[in-house]
C-alpha cells in the first residue's frame, strides 16, 4: 500500500517534548558545534565555509585517533593485545575517513582559494596540535615542535605529556620483550623523548616472528596491524600533498611552511621502520 499524502506516519510514541529531556542537539552541543564555522573572508566567500568545515572535522577525527592510540599503548604496556588491536581497527577505519575526505577539499580551485586565502594570515595546519600529538604517540617525536605551541598551554601541555610518554612502538616492543622476544636492552632503556630510528638488531627479531607465523601468530598478526597503521598515515600524507599541490601548486604555506615541498619531505618519515626492513630478509 502506498504512503497516504507520501508521508510517514507520525508514531504516538514519539517523544516531542524536550524542555525537561536531553535532546540529540542538546546531547552532541550542535548549537555550539554548529556556530563554530566563522568565515573572516570579507566579503565572505562561499568555499571557505568548505574550508572551515574540512578542518574542523579533520581536527575531531583526530581526537579520536589520539584517544584510540593511546588506549591502545596503554593496553599493550599492560599485555593486553586484543584489545589494543581492536582499538588501532578503529583507528585504521578513521585513517580511511580521513584520506577520503581530501577529495572534498579537492574539489576548491586554485581561483576560488585565492579569493579568501589572504584572510588566513599565518593560520596553517602545520599548527595541528592533535596532528603533532598523532605523530608523537606513533613515534615521529621532537622536541622543537613545542615552540611553535607556547602560546597555547593546552596544546603545549598535551604535546610535552604525549612527547615523554612511550610510543605505541616502545610499548609493543616492551610487549614482545616480556613474552619471550629477543629485544635490545638499550632499545628497551631508550630516551622515548627522541624520535625513532633504524635498529638493525630487531629486524632478526621480526624475522624471526613472519618465518614462524604459526608458532607466534599474535605477535605476527600485531605487527601487520602496525605496518597497515602506518601505510594509512603514509596514504593520508600523500593525498595530503597532493590536494595542496592541486589549489596552490608549490606556493609557500600560510604559516610559514614550504608547503608541497615540506609535505613531500614528510613522505620520508617512517614510525615503524624494522616491520618494512624485514620484507628485505624474508626468503633470503
Amino acid at each position: 500500500m502506498p504512503v497516504e499524502n507520501n508521508t510517514r506516519a507520525f508514531d504516538p510514541e514519539i517523544v516531542t517534548d524536550f524542555r525537561e529531556r536531553m535532546s540529540y542537539g542538546s546531547y552532541l552541543e550542535l548549537e555550539t558545534l554548529l556556530s563554530a564555522q566563522k568565515p573572516v573572508s570579507v566579503p565572505e566567500h562561499h568555499d571557505e565555509l568548505l574550508f572551515i568545515i574540512q578542518h574542523q572535522t579533520t581536527e575531531l577525527w583526530l581526537k579520536l585517533v589520539l584517544h584510540e592510540l593511546r588506549t591502545a599503548t596503554e593496553f599493550l604496556r599492560t599485555d593486553q593485545l586484543a584489545p589494543a588491536l581492536k582499538a588501532i581497527a578503529r583507528v585504521k577505519h578513521i585513517q580511511r575517513t580521513l584520506t577520503e575526505q581530501w577529495s572534498v577539499l579537492a574539489t576548491l580551485t586554485p581561483t576560488e582559494y585565492a579569493e579568501f586565502r589572504g584572510f588566513l594570515a599565518n593560520a596553517s595546519g602545520f599548527q595541528s596540535f592533535q596532528y603533532r600529538a598523532v605523530e608523537f604517540a606513533l613515534g615521529n617525536k621532537n622536541r622543537r615542535m613545542l615552540r611553535v605551541f607556547e602560546s597555547d598551554p593546552v596544546a603545549h601541555a598535551l604535546l610535552t605529556e604525549v612527547l615523554e610518554a612511550p610510543s605505541i612502538y616502545d610499548e609493543f616492543l616492551r610487549y614482545l620483550h616480556r613474552a619471550g622476544f629477543d629485544i635490545p636492552v638499550d632499545v628497551l632503556n631508550r630516551d622515548v623523548t627522541d624520535a625513532w630510528v633504524l635498529h638493525p638488531e630487531l629486524v632478526q627479531t621480526f624475522r624471526t616472528i613472519y618465518e614462524n607465523a604459526t608458532e607466534h601468530w599474535a605477535a605476527y598478526e600485531a605487527c601487520e596491524e602496525l605496518v597497515d597503521l602506518e601505510d594509512n598515515f603514509q596514504l593520508w600524507r600523500f593525498r595530503h600533498l597532493k590536494t595542496v599541490q592541486r589549489i596552490i601548486g608549490m606556493k609557500p604555506g600560510t604559516g610559514g611552511s614550504s608547503g608541497a615541498a615540506f609535505l613531500q619531505k614528510a613522505l620520508e618519515l617512517t614510525f615503524f621502520p624494522e616491520l618494512f626492513a624485514v620484507r628485505t630478509e624474508i626468503g633470503q
